[in-house]
This record gives C-alpha cells, sequence and structure tokens, in this order.
C-alpha cells in the first residue's frame, strides 16, 4: 500500500503551531508499520528555531523522513505571543501553499497547526478562521465542521455567527447537507452503518411548540427523510442528553445546532486539566472541514500564547488529526 502524503501547515509563528507541528511528526514518524509521508510547510528558518530550541540538531526532521517546504521566508522577526502583520502573512502563506499542493494533488490531505485571527487581518486576511481561509482558497461554499475526540464525533449546522442569527439559519437545507456530509465523513471512516443523532435546537425539542416551533416544522421532516431512505439517523432530540447519548455508544455522530452546543461537550472530554492546579495536562481532539475538494483535518486548540516560545507544548491534538487525515484520505479526496 502507497505512503499517504500529508502536509501539515505551520499555524501562527507566535504560538505554539512550530513547535507542534515538530513534536508531532517527529512521533508519527518514529512509529513501527507504515507511516505517512509528512511535509513541514512554512518557514524552514522557524522550524529549525523549534529544533534548536529543542536541543536537537538541524538536520532531525530530514533524517526522520520529514521534508520542509518553504511558504515564505520571515522578513522581520517574530516576537513570541505577539500578533503581528508578518506572523499573519506567515500564516496564510503556510495554509495557501499547502492548499495548492492538495489541489494539485502533490499531497492527499493537509493538517493546519492553530493560527490567530487577529494576525490575519493585521496581515490583510480577513477572515474569521481556518474555515473560511480554506473556503475562498478552494471556490467552496456550504462548509460544515466537524469536531472529533475519538469516537466522539459532532458536525455544526452554524459555527461563526452571534445566537440570535442561529434560528433563521437552521434551514431544512442546510440540516440535510450537514447530515449527508456527516454520513459521508462517517462511511469514509470504515462505519459501515452510521448511526447519527441531530440535537434540538430549542430546550426539550420545543416541547411541544412551547419553546419554539423550529425543531418540529424544520428539523424533524428532514429527519424523518432521511430514515425513509434507510439511514439510522435520529431526531431531533434534546441537547442535554443527546451527547451523554453518544458517550454510551449509542450514535457514532451527533449534528448541532450552533457553535458552543457542539464545542462544549467535545471540549469537556479532550481537555485535560489537573484539578489541584488548574493547568492543562493535555490537548486532545481533531478539527474537521468537509464539504471542501480536499481533506483537511486540524488541532482543536488555539496558539497558546501563554506557553508561545518555552518548549513545552503538548502535540497530542496535532497527532490526532495527523491520524484522521490518513484515515480520511484513504477514501479518496475531500469529503462534498
Amino acid at each position: 500500500m502507497a505512503r499517504r502524503r500529508l502536509a501539515l501547515t505551520m499555524g501562527d509563528p507566535a504560538g505554539i503551531g512550530p513547535e507542534i507541528v515538530v513534536k508531532a511528526a517527529r512521533a508519527v514518524a518514529a512509529r513501527n508499520g507504515v507511516a505517512p509521508e509528512l511535509l513541514a510547510v512554512g518557514s524552514r528558518a522557524l522550524f529549525l528555531a523549534e529544533l534548536r530550541r529543542a536541543g536537537l540538531p538541524e538536520d532531525t526532521l530530514e533524517r526522520a523522513g520529514i521534508r520542509v517546504i518553504e511558504a515564505a521566508a520571515v522578513e522581520t522577526p517574530i516576537r513570541p505571543a505577539t500578533d503581528s502583520a508578518e506572523g499573519g502573512r506567515l500564516a496564510y502563506a503556510a495554509v495557501a501553499r499547502a492548499v495548492t499542493m492538495a489541489l494539485a494533488g502533490e499531497v492527499d490531505a493537509i493538517v493546519t497547526a492553530p493560527l490567530s485571527k487577529a494576525a490575519l487581518n493585521l496581515a490583510g486576511y480577513p477572515f474569521p478562521g481556518h474555515t473560511e481561509l480554506l473556503a475562498q482558497l478552494t471556490g467552496t461554499s456550504g462548509t460544515v465542521l466537524m469536531l472529533a475526540h475519538g469516537a466522539f464525533r459532532v458536525t455544526h449546522v452554524t459555527t461563526h455567527v452571534a445566537l440570535d442569527r442561529v434560528p433563521a439559519l437552521v434551514t431544512a437545507e442546510r440540516v440535510g447537507r450537514v447530515l449527508e456530509l456527516t454520513l459521508a465523513a462517517l462511511r469514509r471512516l470504515d462505519i459501515a452503518k452510521p448511526r447519527v443523532a441531530v440535537a434540538a435546537l430549542n430546550p426539550h425539542a420545543g416541547e411541544g411548540g412551547i419553546f419554539g416551533r423550529q425543531d418540529i416544522e424544520v428539523t424533524a421532516p428532514v429527519v424523518a427523510a432521511f430514515a425513509a431512505r434507510g439511514e439510522a439517523v435520529e431526531g431531533p432530540i434534546p441537547g442535554d442528553t443527546v451527547f451523554v447519548k453518544m458517550r454510551a455508544g449509542q450514535y457514532d455522530a451527533v449534528v448541532a445546532m450552533y457553535h458552543d452546543q457542539g464545542h462544549i461537550p467535545v471540549k469537556l472530554l479532550g481537555f485535560d486539566v489537573d484539578p489541584a492546579t488548574g493547568r492543562w495536562l493535555a490537548l486532545s481532539g481533531v478539527n474537521i472541514t468537509l464539504g471542501l475538494p480536499i481533506i483537511r483535518t486540524s488541532v482543536d486548540h488555539g496558539t497558546a500564547y501563554d506557553i508561545a516560545g518555552r518548549g513545552v507544548a503538548d502535540p497530542t491534538s496535532m497527532i490526532e488529526a495527523i491520524d484522521y487525515a490518513d484515515r480520511l484520505a484513504a477514501g479518496g479526496a475531500g469529503i462534498r
């Protein structure tokens, strides 16, 4: 079986992106068995700086079989934990180069380290996040966010919008699209008969209309149509119980209606905190963009400016993102 080729973008250089790319790539490359071929995309100088910080030789990545792809050279110094136009420019250049490679078939998937929205905007790229940036670079609309922590998976009908806009955006067309992409992604992950639950928008799924009629009039007919096709789709199920049921193994994924409804349960499971000190012990979880012509996964955390430049970042989420990308790439191009 041919090794799949994955491009790892460095993210914002003022954060922990270059560090976790180096750590994760080395960990994956050192595994026994067939590992994917990894390409670190960004600034060679910044990747070398991470190796020096760790006390490793400058040829460490190459000796591990990891190629460095120069997306843009550093023109002005990068200060850790500081948003800058230069940081935003370098982060954008890495993503743009990786997307170009994926669209040309030079890599099978891209895995992105976290970037800073503020730095992107300072550099003249007014995107609210990776997803919107990727949509423009690939000429795509209607993308869907999936978060995953092991077998706990959540897709979203809406994400970066104000709560008062959500009800109008929960349409039959959008719910149907999210369900289609969710089922396709699960099948790509070798789940032959996916079981998907759709979370309710309103408390108690509207309580018969007392708390709103969107679940009754919009979501329920869409779910019924999928069930009539033979799909194992259920809902709307109240948001305060549906995630507990997935954790119990009753579902392979849940469709959430809005950002926090879906993000909170995944991050509660994936972020391990020391109760005695309140410090993070590990950050686990994967962000997957569905609906693109390419496969893209990412870490489920931010730039971590509070620890940037100290060499103590945990690469667990980046390693999981690499593994998810490799699994999804086994089935071909993007999930649309």
